[in-house]
Parts: structure tokens; sequence; C-alpha cells
């Protein structure tokens, strides 16, 4: 088994991707902090709980809308060189991914409605093997994202022949 040489500069992603990040909390706790003010109004608005519920809410939404995507933001990167890709992610759990081009399938760069709106993109990595065969890097921009995927594909081709 041939040891490989880890890259030791982690590159940070786009800081769109921040952005991205916090739309995408907000599509998701807007919604549950309108319907914590209709709960409120209906079954404690002549209790002692009366505004408990959407004030934790509230709280806990600017959180994950302001407070999340920064940590996200901050603890996610990657780095390349001629053999290998390796992701760095994690706020709460540390995910640090090495990917060697030998391993990989095929390769998609993906963008989503928030990716498109923020100027961002996803490569997605598929490697062979069943434990953790999909890799993904978010928040690169479009045109690093096929920079990548393209120095993964000559790389591929390289070793094939």
């Amino acid at each position: 088994m041939t040891a490989f040489a880890i890259p030791a500069d982690i590159q940070p992603v786009e800081p769109g991707y921040r952005n991205a990040l916090r739309a995408r909390a907000a599509v998701f706790w807007v919604p549950v902090f309108i319907a914590s003010l209709i709960l409120d109004r209906v079954l404690l608005a002549e209790t002692l709980f009366s505004g408990l519920v959407p004030t934790l809410i509230g709280a806990i939404a600017l959180s994950g809308i302001i407070i999340a995507p920064e940590r996200i933001y901050r603890r996610l990167g990657y780095a390349l060189d001629d053999r290998l890709l390796r992701t760095v992610r994690g706020w709460l759990f540390h995910t640090d991914t090495i990917v060697p081009f030998v391993r990989v399938q095929h390769i998609d760069v993906t963008r989503g409605p928030f990716d498109k709106m923020f100027g961002t993109a996803t490569l997605v990595v598929h490697t062979a093997g069943t434990h953790n065969s999909v890799v993904t890097l978010p928040g690169l921009s479009p045109e690093r994202a096929a920079e990548i995927r393209e120095a993964i594909r000559h790389e591929i081709r390289a070793d094939a022949e």
C-alpha cells in the first residue's frame, strides 16, 4: 500500500456560500416561526405561557440563520494535489476525507436555486466502495468546481493509459 502525501494547505470555499446557507436556513425557520406564532395565538393566548414558544423558536431560528452558517463556512475547506482531493468540514463533528483519484468513478457539479443565486456550486465525487462512496464539496465557484472536475478527470485518464 502506497502512502499518499496529504496536502497541508486547506483552501476556504467561496464567501457566497455563507449566504446560500443562510437562505436555506431561512426557508426552514421562517415557516416554523410563523407556525409557532399561530400555535401561540390559538392554544396559548390566554395562558401564562403566551409568547414563550415564539420567543424560543425565534431565538433558535436567528441563531440557525445568523450564527450556524458562519461556523459551518469557517470549518469547510479543501486541498487538491496531483493525486488526491482532501475535504475538511465539521462544526460539531469534524470530518477529514481524503479521496485518491484512482478511486474516483465519476464526478458531478451540481447547482441548486440558492447556489445559482449566490454563485456557488457543489462538486460531487463518486468513488469505488460502499462506505462514504459519495464525497461532496459545496461552496465552490462554478468555475473552480469545473476546474477540479477536469483536473480529476485528466488524472483518471492519465492513470488509465
